[in-house]
């Protein structure tokens, strides 16, 4: 099964599996983001914002050292803690491969701690850079941060999804799953931003335009 074909499952296991209440208030984000006229996300053609960020061992990673090896592909995701993202990058592990033939790499960012982000590569096997992004500084450069409306930080507390644990940090952010094609050159040749995060950009689209670079 493809990517989308994998979430769809995912998406029909969640409606099946979680309260109306729970799923009402999470559909209710989705549709506020999506309504809110704001356009998320750095776009084609504009410079990459550099960073430095410690991996699940500790180590620091810097986007622009990495881009001096080839192109990066560039994902955020929510946290371990989200069966969405989970199959994300179970999806992008088995073209990493394919990712490396074409001179690229992989980088994931969320806000989890290294603590948490360590058990989580550990648990999904993936063998590209997870790092974390625990005050959300950077998720912020790429514009794709956001505040977790009150609502929904009720709704996580009630099933123990208690955001400030997972990303050792006071504030209830989070970013919108996103993935971002950069050059060489700093420059990102294309953006998939998407406020449903319950949809991620399909592995033959990143193939795809790593072949374009």
């Amino acid at each position: 099964m493809s990517l989308t074909q994998d979430l769809a499952k995912v998406k029909q296991e969640f409606i099946a599996q979680t309260p109306l209440e729970i799923q009402t208030e999470m559909f209710r984000q989705i549709q506020e983001q999506q309504q809110s006229g704001i356009a998320y996300g750095r776009q084609e053609g504009q410079k990459a914002k550099d960073f430095t960020l410690k991996n699940a061992l500790g180590e620091t990673v810097n986007l622009f050292d990495e881009l001096s090896e080839g192109p990066v592909v560039l994902t955020f995701y929510r946290g371990g803690w989200c069966p969405f993202c989970n199959t994300q990058l179970k999806s992008y592990e088995k073209i990493l491969p394919e990712i490396e033939a074409l001179g690229g790499q992989l980088i994931a960012v969320s806000p989890q701690s290294p603590d948490n982000t360590l058990s989580q590569q550990e648990k999904e096997a993936l063998s590209f850079q997870v790092l974390s992004d625990t005050n959300g500084l950077v998720a912020a450069f790429y514009n794709i941060l956001y505040d977790v409306p009150d609502y929904l930080q009720n709704i996580m507390k009630q099933v123990g999804m208690d955001l400030t644990e997972y990303n050792a940090m006071n504030s209830w952010v989070l970013p919108i799953p996103s993935t971002f094609m950069i050059d060489e050159s700093g420059i990102i040749r294309s953006a998939y931003v998407n406020p449903d995060f319950m949809q991620r950009l399909d592995p033959e689209d990143i193939l795809h335009e790593l072949r374009k670079l």
